[in-house]
């Protein structure tokens, strides 16, 4: 019996020696004794009632936590973000002086060329650093040759024949990489084939002056190469002396734009093998041609 129950009992005792007391002021008495202890004897099992709740809550959550996988460590998100990596690796310049911007390596698959794209493309082709030295080797052979009398002799005469070359090459870069094939919607990047035999290596490239791919994917006539070399050599009739403006010139300096850029063709399919032969590279950790490393 508690403290309180016992005074109430002593009030009530009290209470029936001085008065006669009424049933309503005793069941008054007995529920202010009775009601607060019967609120302490029931809140010790709510309390438990609440803490067996909890721990089965705590228990389900415990069993659903052990059922689920492991979370991945950053080991294993690091390892699922690398790309694979690509075989045989192209680079933005071969050896450092011969622009290598349309190379794409092998089994490297680049979503459409934009226009934006084919623009940047003929630009670094035409301005890079590296596009000068294939102008000064072309330039010194037609000086040796006296291509032109017209230009002359000396330092002098060896200008005119490098300004000129220098400007072939860029109009021809810009009709064949950018002017026509934004018009005809061709993709102006040489997909490296990178297997089989040196003939049919040598043949696939060697084909790209004529047979290119399209901005769908698909395989399509290489209009860029062969008309925009046609265009380039007329062109070229403007800024050159008159007695060089003529049919027979004009149509050869066409087909020799065809056969330069389909040997640039060929050296660019075995320019990842050459590579790894001079320099050790190891083809096994190459990239794709859109982010090349230089040599």
């Amino acid at each position: 019996m508690s403290a309180q129950t016992r005074v109430c009992i002593v009030a009530a005792r009290r209470s029936t020696r001085r008065s006669v007391v009424s049933p309503f002021a005793l069941l008054v008495l007995a529920c202010a004794c009775g009601f607060p202890a019967s609120l302490r004897a029931q809140s010790p099992t709510q309390s438990g009632v609440s803490s067996s709740q909890a721990a089965v809550e705590s228990a389900d959550a415990s069993s659903q936590n052990s059922t689920l996988p492991p979370a991945p460590t950053p080991q294993q998100n690091q390892s699922a973000t690398q790309p694979p990596d690509q075989p045989n690796k192209q680079t933005s310049r071969i050896l450092g002086i011969l622009p290598n911007f349309r190379a794409v390596s092998t089994d490297v698959h680049l979503p459409a060329q934009s226009v934006k794209e084919k623009f940047v493309t003929a630009s670094e082709d035409s301005f890079d650093y590296s596009s000068i030295f294939v102008p000064i080797a072309v330039a010194a052979v037609s000086y040796e040759r006296n291509s032109t009398p017209e230009f002359g002799t000396g330092g002098i005469g060896y200008g005119r024949y490098l300004w000129h070359t220098a400007v072939d090459q860029t109009q021809e870069n810009f009709f064949v990489e950018f002017i026509v094939p934004a018009a005809t919607h061709e993709d102006t990047r040489f997909y490296t084939l990178g297997r089989g035999s040196f003939f049919t290596r040598a043949g696939y490239a060697l084909s790209r002056v004529v047979v290119t791919r399209s901005d769908a994917g698909t395989s399509t006539f290489n209009f860029g190469e062969v008309l925009g070399s046609g265009l380039s050599a007329g062109l070229s009739n403007a800024y050159y002396p008159s007695a060089e403006r003529s049919f027979s010139n004009t149509g050869s300096q066409w087909g020799l734009n065809i056969a330069v850029d389909a040997l640039a063709f060929v050296v660019k399919e075995f320019w990842p093998d050459v590579n790894h032969a001079l320099f050790h590279s190891d083809k096994s950790t190459s990239t794709p041609a859109s982010s090349p490393v230089t040599h």
